[in-house]
């Protein structure tokens, strides 16, 4: 997560043992029951380990810590990119290939310095019924780099949003190849140059591959592998916006909450004029600001934050299973309700 604060532009599923049963008596939760037998197996294929094997090398040291358009970012990506390849699944057909570039002249406009080129990665999943809507999921996959020879490997900012987004897709690959995959398209969006300026996100929105007004929400993941002082040792989550935009968000993802590990659901951050503005302070902002809905999970700030001590061996990996699986059974119903979310709010 970006450490500096952006100026402002205006000021029932029950899990047991690990696997999902379905619950179809709740109308806040209004995915069809002919896909409870998919979305079951989905869910089931996120697992820890996975999450685990994936994070041990995205933050690994061979990746230099993912600085923006760095040797060791772009080798993160590549191994993002043979991931997707891996499963299956492929990129947007408008863009051609799985990269989006980042050009270094858009950066350095916005205060990025001399930062080098960087790419973008968008991965995706055609919808069945309604493919032009878009789902978007998106997390960060750069962190600060190496400073004064020390690695800052960056494993839950934003290692772990990178690795939960890569299990997401995972997940919805495995319905569409049961043939129940989404009626609405998913994107998989891995930006850049989050740490130094919200860069990636920004780029994307300005240059959208899919028309923003075809987005219904942007569900952002930046940190949800640790705890912070405040909630150590309880099974929770930060949840940013959810209700800014859109009156059924914050529904919907409570509802998912509920019939899946029924996590505390912490809204100390969701407020425009906290003292912290974590609003502002990661990617769905840029979602959020062109009219987007958005919601953003987020562990808190934690003593290794922006530290060379944001290392893998200190990510809770079933917490971060959970927390995943909650923002996939959001992400699920979204794409597969009746009727797209509604923006009703202002801000």
């Amino acid at each position: 997560m970006k450490k500096i604060l952006i100026p402002l532009f205006s000021v029932a599923v029950m899990i047991s043992c690990g696997t999902a049963q379905v619950s179809d008596g709740a109308s806040s939760h209004p995915v069809s029951t002919k896909h409870n037998k998919a979305f079951t197996d989905a869910y089931n294929m996120i697992k820890a380990d996975d999450l685990k094997k994936n994070l041990y090398v995205i933050a690994s040291d061979e990746m230099e810590g993912r600085d923006t358009g760095s040797k060791g970012q772009k080798k993160a990506g590549e191994y993002i990119v043979n991931y997707y390849k891996s499963l299956g699944v492929s990129h947007p057909k408008a863009l051609g290939s799985y990269y989006q570039k980042v050009p270094s002249d858009f950066m350095k406009k916005r205060g990025g310095g001399n930062l080098p080129d960087s790419e973008n990665i968008l991965a995706f999943i055609e919808g069945s019924e309604k493919p032009e809507e878009i789902v978007v999921v998106s997390a960060h996959y750069d962190h600060v780099g190496t400073k004064n020879g020390t690695v800052y490997n960056g494993a839950d900012d934003d290692g772990s949003g990178t690795v939960a987004v890569m299990e997401m897709a995972k997940a919805f690959q495995q319905a569409k190849k049961a043939g129940k995959g989404p009626k609405r398209s998913v994107l998989f969006l891995h930006v850049t140059g989050e740490e130094h300026g919200l860069f990636g996100s920004e780029y994307y929105t300005d240059n959208p591959v899919f028309p923003l007004a075809n987005t219904v929400v942007d569900l952002n993941i930046d940190m949800i592998g640790r705890d912070d002082p405040a909630n150590r040792g309880k099974q929770y989550v930060y949840v940013i916006g959810s209700d800014m935009l859109s009156s059924e968000l914050k529904v919907i993802n409570e509802a998912a909450n509920k019939r899946t590990n029924n996590l505390e659901l912490n809204y100390k951050y969701d407020d425009l004029n906290d003292p912290e503005q974590l609003y502002y302070r990661s990617d769905h902002y840029n979602f959020a600001k062109n009219n987007v809905p958005v919601a953003f999970f987020f562990d808190g700030i934690h003593e290794d934050y922006h530290k060379p001590t944001d290392d893998p061996e200190k990510i809770d990996y079933k917490l971060l299973e959970k927390r995943t699986q909650l923002i996939f059974t959001t992400a699920w119903d979204i794409a597969n309700r009746a009727d797209r979310i509604v923006v009703d709010r202002k801000q």
